[in-house]
């Protein structure tokens, strides 16, 4: 085995022309669904309403853009390589959720070809670039800036604490429906589903915890958050307040989205301050 002080933690071409491919899908999906979610049924693979929920899914479609453009130009492979079992998960469970809902699609609509094209590739097609890229993984040094245990043991609970509602949510859409906070239906329950599977790269605080690492990936979810958050203010009277999951959901997202920000400045903060007693 190739010994770690002889991986260049490079970006590799593949990886950087699969991002480069992928970019645009995800900035013309995002400019869809979040603008005018009220118009899927003739834009979009298929009909979602209410809009809360293309606009939850045109929101994490911006944050993976994001991811990609940081991929194309990232110098350091560890710096974005937690982005990539994640999303290629949340393809996956998309590419499933298609089969299994096949004739909740619309044929007819270009946009429904572009989405199986994608879905039915990308996920292999991610996977491959990831295991590909990660013999260029180089381990941590102990001069690099890491997160405190307390905040990687937090981010990992949050992970598993967005695992397990993906779960419930792709295995149990019917039971989901009752209790969520807006209509859903059991096609829009699992596109949920594959949307929280994203919590996985929470879990990978608990291995790679370099401050470099993490960057990027909470910059993507903040990206999300906000713009879910808007996506709830602008969709508020389609809340059922009558339900507990309604107040959890908004405490919940309010929540992470503040400890997010303070985690972000934190260590942007310890990190000038070592930059400056090191000059």
């Amino acid at each position: 085995m190739e010994p770690p002080t002889a991986r260049g933690n490079r970006v590799l071409l593949p990886t950087r022309i699969v991002a480069a491919v992928i970019t645009p899908f995800l900035v013309l999906a995002f400019l869809v669904l979040f603008p005018w979610p009220g118009d899927t049924g003739r834009l979009f693979a298929w009909e979602i309403k209410p809009t809360m929920s293309p606009m939850v899914l045109g929101s994490v479609y911006l944050g993976g853009a994001y991811f990609f453009v940081r991929v194309l130009r990232a110098s350091r492979w560890h710096t974005v390589a937690g982005g990539f079992v994640p999303v290629g998960t949340f393809a996956a469970l998309m590419g499933i959720t298609t089969v299994l809902h096949w004739d909740r699609f619309l044929h007819g609509n270009a946009a429904f070809w572009l989405w199986v094209a994608l879905y039915f590739t990308t996920p292999f097609v991610v996977f491959a670039v990831f295991f590909l890229n990660q013999r260029e993984y180089a381990p941590a040094t102990d001069d690099e800036l890491k997160l405190t245990p307390a905040a990687a043991n937090a981010i990992a609970v949050a992970g598993g604490l967005s695992l397990l509602m993906s779960a419930f949510l792709y295995f149990f859409p019917h039971r989901a429906i009752d209790i969520w906070p807006w209509h859903l239906t059991p096609l829009t329950a699992r596109m949920l589903g594959a949307i929280f599977a994203l919590g996985l790269a929470g879990l990978g605080a608990v291995r790679e915890r370099r401050w470099s690492a993490a960057r990027i990936l909470l910059q993507v979810e903040g990206i999300m958050l906000f713009l879910i958050l808007v996506a709830g203010v602008r969709a508020h009277d389609q809340f059922d307040a009558s339900k507990a999951l309604t107040w959890l959901f908004t405490a919940g997202f309010l929540s992470t989205a503040l400890a997010t920000v303070i985690c972000y400045v934190r260590m942007e903060t310890r990190e000038r301050s070592i930059s400056t007693r090191g000059q």
